[in-house]
């Protein structure tokens, strides 16, 4: 039976996608940065979930050195866990920006690498990175998350060239609004990491803090990406990128067919 390990299953993307492929028949290990997490991810009948702050190489390894303890071997692993910290570019305090990468981008590098050799001793597996529209394009007040998806692309992109021949494949998704907590960590992040009342953006802060800002249109449900990472996990080859929601496929082609002047006012109307 083929086996998943998943980050980031506390609530959101990686909770839904864990539910999701054990209803297929999938063995899933859900991990979570906390143990109340992997309390409740035990009390909905996931008896192999384990604690896994990505920040930490030493959970990483132990995680994998256990799965491998009971299966013998590894076939997907999914990079899901991540947040988004909110703020202009000019209000992100450089340790809060390395905070931001410390999870989204350096957390899922190292479980990349500890992954990779016991895949190439095995001689196959997938290993798929959760990247955002917005590491296709940038939006305002976003910047850390940004460049945080925008570190992943180069990442995977790069490793893919270096995986070929290898069969492991390294897939990228691209998803757009998702139904989760994202946005409410978002603002959690905004209030305890940003100046605002010294901000020059104190009045767009508030509006957003206060729940005023435009709503993101062709938003989907967590079980959207679910459905992807199953037909990946089906896929003797899966395409190295899957773009999710309405929004990404617009937005993606919007940017490779309009100058950057014009995807600007395009953008900042978004954000």
């Amino acid at each position: 039976m083929t086996n998943i390990i998943i980050t980031g299953c506390s609530t959101g993307i990686g909770l839904e996608t864990a539910k999701y492929l054990n209803d297929k028949f999938i063995t899933v290990y859900p991990t979570a940065r906390d143990q109340k997490d992997v309390e409740m991810l035990k009390g909905l009948g996931f008896e192999y979930a384990m604690q896994l702050d990505v920040r930490n190489p030493k959970q990483i390894t132990k995680v994998i050195e256990a799965v491998l303890a009971k299966e013998g071997k590894i076939d997907v692993w999914f990079n899901n866990a991540g947040f988004g910290q909110a703020g202009a570019v000019e209000d992100i305090e450089t340790n809060i920006l390395k905070e931001q990468f410390e999870t989204n981008v350096f957390g899922l590098h190292e479980c990349t690498r500890q992954i990779i050799p016991v895949m190439r001793k095995q001689g196959y597996g997938k290993i798929i990175q959760h990247s955002s529209v917005l590491g296709l394009i940038s939006l305002f007040g976003r910047g850390a998350y940004n460049a945080s998806k925008y570190a992943i692309e180069g990442l995977t992109d790069t490793l893919r060239l270096e995986l070929k021949g290898s069969n492991i494949h390294a897939v990228l998704l691209n998803t757009g609004p998702i139904t989760s907590d994202f946005r409410k960590t978002a603002m959690k992040t905004l209030r305890e990491n940003v100046d605002i009342e010294n901000s020059v953006f104190k009045q767009t802060y508030a509006k957003k803090l206060n729940g005023k800002d435009k709503k993101v249109p062709f938003n989907e449900e967590a079980s959207s990406v679910a459905a992807i990472v199953h037909k990946i996990i089906l896929a003797d080859n899966p395409k190295p990128r899957y773009y999710i929601t309405k929004a990404t496929y617009l937005l993606g082609v919007i940017k490779r067919v309009v100058s950057t002047t014009v995807l600007d006012r395009l953008l900042l109307k978004l954000g």
